[in-house]
């Protein structure tokens, strides 16, 4: 488990999210890591291809958590790939600013909805702090990797 896995789910645990929650959130992290490395041309190991697949096909859609919220979570989903597509397009045609590292983030958003879905809207308001801060990059760390935009 990479350093950035061990603090989602610490996160997770804190916050009491159900297990299929949390194992659904961890593996949501996994898939569009792998995603965007073969995106950005990465290199991917054979076995992270592996369990990537096992994990789309297999692991993901047939969580008991996703079965049960599919509507709500299949509609953000849409919407967080929508994000990241644009956010990637403003990265790859100079353009990347304050909207596109926004907007590349939507994970987060996933991460709160799932909050408030297992626990409510008042315990979605006090945790969104903490899911904001989860979102570790800086700006000026990201506007350093495109200094042409």
């Amino acid at each position: 488990m990479t350093e950035a896995e061990q603090s989602l789910l610490q996160h997770f645990q804190a916050w009491e999210l159900p297990q299929n929650a949390t194992a659904w959130l961890l593996d949501l992290w996994n898939i569009t890591q792998f995603l965007d490395d073969i995106v950005d041309g990465d290199l991917v190991r054979p076995q992270a291809a592996h369990d990537a697949v096992w994990k789309i096909l297999v692991t993901f859609p047939g969580n008991p958590f996703f079965v049960a919220n599919a509507s709500a979570l299949q509609t953000a989903l849409a919407t967080a790939i929508l994000k990241w597509e644009a956010s990637h397009t403003a990265e790859r045609t100079n353009m990347a600013d304050e909207r596109s590292y926004m907007w590349r983030a939507a994970y987060y958003d996933i991460v709160m909805l799932v909050v408030l879905l297992c626990q409510g809207y008042e315990s979605a308001m006090a945790k969104a702090p903490s899911v904001m801060a989860l979102y570790g990059e800086k700006f000026s760390d990201y506007r350093a990797e495109f200094p042409n935009g």
